[in-house]
């Protein structure tokens, strides 16, 4: 089991979320984040005061996979991220030692899906 953690722009995902639909990739948690990376932010001037912005709106996908799904996940978060960009994102993929379903106490493999 592994836990896939993307870091993307905002305005990608819809195009995200429908790359993993294709892949059959349908559960995750997506939260609002801020962050920065190689980017380093941007300056803005609002009446007349430079305010340095270096954090920026990112969106943070975290799904829980069998290590079947782990490479189709990781070319759908790609496939739907991807502009060829500076500050397109980054995916991160982690051990999963254990996962518990609250509901009918299955673990691992089976409370994933």
């Amino acid at each position: 089991m592994k836990l896939i953690i993307a870091m993307i722009q905002p305005h990608k995902l819809p195009d995200v979320k429908e790359a993993l639909y294709d892949a059959e990739v349908y559960k995750m948690t997506v939260t609002n984040a801020l962050g920065c990376g190689q980017q380093k932010g941007y300056a803005e001037t609002y009446r007349g005061i430079i305010h340095e912005v270096n954090l920026l709106k990112k969106v943070k996908l975290e799904i829980a996979v069998n290590e079947d799904f782990v490479e189709p996940t990781v070319k759908a978060i790609i496939k739907g991220a991807k502009t060829g960009n500076i500050g397109d994102g980054k995916i991160f993929v982690l051990d999963l030692p254990e996962c518990v379903r609250i509901r009918t106490g299955e673990r691992d493999g089976k409370a994933i899906g």
